[in-house]
């Protein structure tokens, strides 16, 4: 099994996306997690309602500390994927196993004020993370780190699937 952490600065929004859609294309081959860097506390209730309207679970998540993956019983990661622009440019820790990192910089939906904005945005950050998480499956050739970091490779070098 290989693990995937989704790393945004408050882990309320995209990581939560992108965890529960890790964990649902995965197909048991793939685990999904997220956290932040600086974790608003509780996922935002969009997130929620989004992963609902889609068919996915929308519940057992939190927002969490980067942190918590660098612990001695944290699960070993294989891939991070930074979805917000400050976490990317932020030092991360040094995470046990040296884990292949890629960027999806993807604008905050949970910073949009206007209700019905917001939720158009939550559904459009969704359908973005689907489609590249779906591809990232379907190129994944191998059950290690190495057969991993070739998806990610395959998904830069498509331009309708920047990663």
């Amino acid at each position: 099994m290989l693990n995937i952490l989704v790393l945004c600065t408050g882990n309320s929004a995209r990581s939560i996306l992108g965890e529960a859609l890790i964990n649902a294309r995965g197909q048991g081959r793939v685990a999904g997690y997220s956290a932040g860097s600086a974790p608003t506390g509780t996922p935002n209730p969009l997130a929620l309602e989004t992963l609902a309207a889609h068919g996915l679970p929308a519940t057992g998540y939190s927002s969490k500390s980067w942190d918590v993956f660098s612990a001695a019983d944290a699960p070993v990661l294989d891939a991070v994927i930074t979805v917000c622009d400050s976490a990317a440019a932020e030092v991360c820790p040094v995470w046990p196993g040296a884990p292949v990192k890629t960027h999806w910089g993807l604008p905050d939906p949970a910073a949009i004020a206007d209700a019905e904005a917001a939720r158009k945005a939550f559904h459009d950050t969704f359908n973005t993370l689907d489609a590249r998480i779906t591809a990232l499956m379907a190129a994944l050739d191998g059950d290690d780190r190495d057969a991993l970091k070739r998806a990610f490779d395959t998904l830069a070098a498509r331009q309708d699937t920047p990663a």
